[in-house]
Order: structure tokens, then C-alpha cells, then sequence
């Protein structure tokens, strides 16, 4: 005899099924990262019109801002300039480009202005409403469409880091450790790592907090207290801190949790002294710019290799880890290797 069931008893029915979820599982194309034996040069671009590289930021995979102390332009990798700014401030880490390609920058007002991916409308973003305060650096957030903002002040001799909202609001002021005394000296460059983490290239050291706002630690060289004069800095698809060293004229790679991996680059003919910094979480490529002459340079250290899977992904001690970077979720099993989606949203650090 043949029953037919109704929508209830099906639901009923479905509700039951108790489901035990031992791992994460991902099906089909998948990208496994490791870390190669070291950095590999690719190819480099001379870009007329800067006379060095203090900042790079990369809007897609061969087109890149790239500026001096007094000029900032758009350049593809023949080095030919596409369009300049004509009223950016002076400074280190002056500008960042957002998901919509849409160019962030400091202006010589101390205002964060905001040019249009046309490159056609220039609006004011962030005004500066407080003449103590003066924006050094700036970097758009991926993962929550945040602007962080290194702040200083000449009046007072301190420095803070602000968080303004995709309305241009202020949400957050990050300036003191938890016994009151500040974190920052003078933020030259800022950017975020896949945790939330902020990272700012400081006087003198690598200040990581949390995303709340909590000091996790600060980073001042190899061996430990060495000292370190650091500039450009960024962050990769497996969490290292990568940063721009001018005291050993070195690139530095440093863990999420500020442990020392490993020189990643050194002084050399192609580049000169690495300056500035930008990575590209498409073709996992590490632009770095030059303190001696209009150079960038394109290395790769990260090895890809596509992984056709259908079973659970855990990591070594039976837990599957996960993180995950403007939608795009990633498997992390170490510092040096990761799982992660073959198709990742666009991102520049």
C-alpha cells in the first residue's frame, strides 16, 4: 500500500536527521600555497616621472600607483604614466585603492580625498576637521570596507590610529596599550593581515594590535631588539608580515604572531634597496619598490598548485582551520602552507 506524504510529514521527516559535522569540506577546484626556497624575480618596471618608490599600490594585476615624496601617478608595467595627481601631500603611506578601484588618498590639506576608477571625479572623503591631527598613512580594509588612518600629532609629539566606516564616520581610535601608554610614535605605513589584525610600519617597530584595538606585540628587528627602521609593509595570503627594513636594507617576514621567519629579500642589483610594498593575493606576486631609483621589481615566493579535492580538510593536530578574506574562505595548516578557493576576490596589500 502507497502513502503519500504532505509537506509537514516531509519536513517532519527532515528535521530528524541529525548531521555531525567533523570537518570542513570543500568540493572541487581548490589552490594549494607553500612557501618557496625563496623569492624568485619575475620581471621589473621603470616608472618615469617618480624619482624613487615610497608607496605602491597595485590596482590590478599590471596596473599600480606608485609615488614619491611629491608626485603620485598611475603606471602600467611599461613604466609610462596613465594619469597623475595633481594635489597629493607628501608623506610615506599616502594612499590605497578599495574594491571598486577607486584611488584613497592623502591631499595637501590633510584631507582623504577619493578619485572615482574613471580617474575623472575627485570627492572629499574624510575632511580634516582637527588641525592637531594630521593623516600620515592610509589603508582600505577588504574584509569590512573600513579605512584605517595613521594619525600624528606635532603639537603634542603622539600618535593614534582612527577607523572611519564606508560613510566616512569615525568607529574606533586605537592609541594606548592597556597601562595607558601609547603604542604609536609616528605611523608611516598601515595595512591589516587576514585576522583583522592592524599593522602599522612605525618609528622603530611593527605595532600589531587586534582588531579591537588590544597590543598583541611590537616587532623591533632580528635578533630580538636589533633594531629595525622600517617602512613599506604588507600582509599575504598565509598571514606572514612582510616589511621593509632600512637599517639592513632587507625585506623581513615575520609570522602573525611577530616571529621571525626569514630575510625574504636582499639589496640587489635588479632592485637596489627595497622601499615600499604591495601583494597581490591573485597571482600571489610581491611588488617591491626602490629607495635608490624609480624601479619596481616583481618576485615570487609563494608556490600555487591547483588540488582537486572532495574529502574533509583538516590541519595537523586533526582540526580544520579557517580563515577567511572578503567572502573567500582559506584553510590554514601553517605558516608556510595553506588550502584556499582557486577563484579569490580581487585584493591588493
Amino acid at each position: 500500500m502507497t502513502e503519500s506524504l504532505n509537506k509537514e510529514d516531509v519536513m517532519e521527516s527532515l528535521s530528524a536527521i541529525q548531521i555531525t559535522e567533523r570537518g570542513n569540506r570543500r568540493v572541487g577546484n581548490q589552490c594549494l600555497l607553500k612557501l618557496t626556497s625563496g623569492a624568485e624575480f619575475h620581471q621589473s618596471l621603470t616608472v618615469t616621472g617618480v624619482y624613487r618608490c615610497v608607496h605602491i599600490s597595485c590596482v590590478t594585476s599590471d596596473r599600480v600607483w606608485v609615488s614619491d615624496e611629491y608626485k603620485l601617478l598611475l603606471t602600467d608595467t611599461t613604466g609610462v604614466p596613465l594619469h597623475r595627481v595633481k594635489d597629493s601631500c607628501s608623506g610615506s603611506g599616502l594612499h590605497t585603492v578599495n574594491s571598486e578601484s577607486e584611488l584613497i588618498y592623502i591631499d595637501r590639506n590633510s584631507n582623504i580625498n577619493k578619485l572615482s576608477k574613471d580617474m575623472k571625479t575627485t570627492t572629499t572623503f574624510i575632511e580634516r576637521t582637527d588641525s592637531t591631527w594630521e593623516p600620515q598613512c592610509v589603508y582600505w580594509s577588504p574584509s569590512t570596507g573600513d579605512l584605517l588612518v595613521g594619525m600624528y600629532s606635532y603639537d603634542t609629539d603622539t600618535a593614534k590610529v582612527t577607523r572611519y566606516n564606508q560613510s566616512g564616520k569615525l568607529t574606533q581610535t586605537i592609541q594606548k596599550d592597556n597601562t595607558g601608554r601609547g603604542l604609536y610614535r609616528k605611523p608611516n605605513y598601515i595595512t591589516e593581515n587576514n585576522n583583522g589584525d592592524v599593522v602599522v610600519s612605525d618609528y622603530g617597530a611593527v605595532v600589531v594590535t587586534e582588531r579591537g584595538g588590544r597590543h598583541r606585540f611590537s616587532y623591533t628587528g632580528h635578533p630580538s631588539g636589533s633594531g629595525l627602521w622600517p617602512h613599506g609593509i604588507c600582509t599575504d595570503a598565509l598571514s606572514h608580515i612582510l616589511v621593509c627594513d632600512d637599517r639592513t636594507n632587507t625585506v623581513q617576514m615575520i609570522n602573525k604572531d611577530g616571529q621571525f621567519l626569514s630575510h625574504l629579500l636582499t639589496e640587489s642589483q635588479e632592485m637596489g634597496k627595497p622601499w615600499s610594498l604591495s601583494y597581490d593575493v591573485n597571482t600571489h606576486y610581491l611588488w617591491v619598490g626602490s629607495r635608490l631609483h624609480n624601479k619596481v621589481c616583481v618576485y615570487s615566493y609563494i608556490d600555487t598548485q591547483d588540488a582537486l579535492t572532495d574529502e574533509e580538510t583538516h590541519s595537523s593536530d586533526g582540526e580544520a582551520m579557517s580563515s577567511s578574506t572578503d567572502g573567500d574562505a582559506m584553510f590554514r595548516f601553517s605558516d608556510g602552507e595553506a588550502m584556499l578557493s582557486s577563484t579569490p576576490a580581487v585584493e591588493w596589500r
